[in-house]
């Protein structure tokens, strides 16, 4: 029997098939990467956005319900660009259904057209040939075609075969696409989604299915070691503290929720705070040594719906490097700035530069997982600051970034566009800190990133052709602006000349390179003397970066 109308289980169910399909094109969607690096992460960040949207979702026959906390959860829980444009798909589904215990398949069809409509609306400058352009042109397919639709079925088939085809175009739109020989990784993963989706109702259920257990919340995936704090044991770090808390209107509680009465009892007891109000639902965030007058004032609102305590010193003592404080859970309220900045870098050794050039927030951003929305959300409210900079370093941190901001509510908070982690070290290395001109301030940073450009080096995950150079796996590529320069199987004759093939580099004053966790310091030598012979005139500097993935950043200015 086909399906004529969709409450908020059953679009639980197939949004739980659509995560498993998606989990079982994971790596090929990753694969998917434009450059032959090894950080293609699309299909992971696209997993982990719907996941925690699932996770933040209750069940309910109420579609409307459904899809409020759905898209919340996906929107605070959104990872990279890929990521961010999803939880946006899907927000536009929710605002078109946000009056509807049920839908039918016509009204189905205009939640993908407001989905749609609300993802180019949150991107400042759409790119054809992406997940957006599938979106929108595999709904308009239906919409030119078929007038009624008496079936949510025939709907899905055929917005996925139209977007099926619509993903074999993307090349001829987004030529780098042409280029490399792939198509568009997120519109891929999006009809992934759709498509188990579609399982769901006609009962081809995918084979491999996604474990939440297996892919949780637990830090690194290990259980936190019990024996590392006992009864002797300091403890500073005090508890990190999350829920949902569900306002009530039953007599018993307070009726007229206050959100600033609530953030006074928060910043009295804790810190790191992040309050988000979603209707009748509060998200909150906070580190504190004393949790019970939180929980007993927030019980006079509503009830718990999700609840979180963790010792964070035994996190601490646990792990030095707890992945968890690098993600902006761990800083202290600071004390009122002018300016603070937070940044978004990967590399023991790039946390130590930006912490020395002043950087008052450090997020870790790890190769393979992108920094969330909500990790945004809580850099931004530990920082008291009449301006907060933010340096995401690297285009996919830049949409949940902004999403972050809007979701944040402040109007001090400004995004300077470092798309590497060399441009966000120009940046605070030009900034005048000694300055009471806090617009002279920023201009200076913005000059920072403005004139440096960045040569990226490391070894190509996967064979390669592009209109002017050809490699393959492992040899060593040079990228700048998107271009793949030169590949070499030597790693300092593809430094050298991917630094020749930068237009005016002889005219350049300085060249620093940040080497990588997987780099041969005894190259940096070799790389020095070549360039010295060569560019008598450039100065070189070399410092330890540890990144994950690339094997030198270098920021040339």
């Amino acid at each position: 029997m086909k399906t004529k109308r969709i409450d908020g289980t059953l679009f639980e169910s197939m949004l739980r098939e659509g995560l498993n399909n998606l989990y079982a094109s994971e790596r090929e969607i990753n694969a998917l990467n434009v450059f032959p690096v090894a950080d293609g992460d699309t299909g992971t960040n696209m997993r982990m956005t719907l996941e925690n949207g699932i996770r933040c979702a209750k069940s309910t026959e109420k579609l409307c319900d459904y899809l409020k906390a759905l898209s919340s959860g996906m929107l605070l829980g959104a990872r990279g660009n890929s990521g961010v444009i999803l939880s946006q798909l899907f927000k536009g589904i929710y605002l078109e259904l946000s009056r509807r215990s049920v839908a039918s398949p016509m009204m189905l069809r205009n939640a993908f057209i407001r989905g749609y409509k609300a993802a180019y609306e949150s991107v400042i400058k759409p790119v054809e040939g992406t997940i957006l352009t599938v979106s929108r042109e595999g709904i308009e397919y239906v919409i030119h075609n078929h007038k009624t639709l008496s079936d949510a079925e025939t709907l899905m088939e055929e917005y996925i075969s139209a977007m099926e085809a619509s993903l074999d175009r993307t090349p001829d739109l987004l030529p780098v696409l042409a280029e490399m020989g792939v198509v568009d990784s997120g519109a891929k993963g999006y009809i992934a989604i759709v498509r188990g989706m579609l399982n769901c109702l006609t009962g081809e259920k995918t084979e491999s299915s996604y474990n939440y257990r297996d892919h949780g919340e637990s830090k690194n995936g290990i259980s936190a070691d019990l024996s590392k704090f006992d009864e002797n044991s300091d403890f500073i770090e005090g508890y990190c503290m999350e829920f949902i808390l569900q306002l009530m209107k039953k007599p018993t509680y307070i009726a007229a929720f206050d959100a600033g009465e609530l953030l006074a009892v928060l910043e009295k007891h804790g810190n790191s705070i992040v309050l988000v109000q979603d209707g009748l639902r509060v998200k909150v965030h906070v580190h504190t040594r004393k949790p019970s007058p939180i929980i007993d004032f927030a019980q006079k609102y509503g009830e718990f719906l999700t609840f979180k305590l963790e010792n964070m010193q035994l996190q601490h003592n646990e792990y030095v490097d707890d992945r968890a404080r690098e993600r902006a859970e761990k800083p202290q309220k600071s004390e009122h700035k002018p300016i603070a900045v937070i940044a978004v870098v990967n590399g023991e050794g790039f946390k130590r530069i930006f912490r020395e050039l002043g950087c008052d927030l450090v997020i870790d951003g790890s190769s393979t997982m992108n920094t969330s929305t909500d990790e945004f959300l809580s850099a931004i409210r530990s920082l008291d600051a009449d301006r907060i900079i933010i340096l995401p370093n690297g285009p996919n941190m830049m949409l949940a970034s902004q999403q972050a901001v809007k979701l944040s509510g402040l109007d001090n908070v400004v995004i300077l566009p470092a798309k590497t982690p060399a441009q966000g070290y120009y940046a605070l290395a030009m900034d005048v800190r000694d300055s009471d001109d806090i617009e002279k301030r920023i201009a200076q940073m913005q000059r920072g990133i403005d004139s440096v450009d960045t040569l990226l080096i490391t070894p190509a995950a996967r064979d390669f052709a592009t209109k002017e150079v050809k490699g393959h796996e492992n040899e060593m590529i040079a990228i700048a602006d998107d271009d793949i320069l030169f590949s070499s199987k030597d790693a300092v004759e593809t430094v050298v000349s991917g630094l020749k093939k930068l237009d005016g580099f002889e005219d350049r004053d300085t060249c620093i390179f940040f080497r990588g966790a997987n780099a041969d310091a005894s190259l940096d030598e070799r790389i020095r003397e070549r360039i010295e012979e060569e560019f008598p005139l450039i100065e070189t500097s070399f410092e330890w970066g540890g990144q994950d993935v690339y094997d030198w950043i270098i920021g040339i200015s």
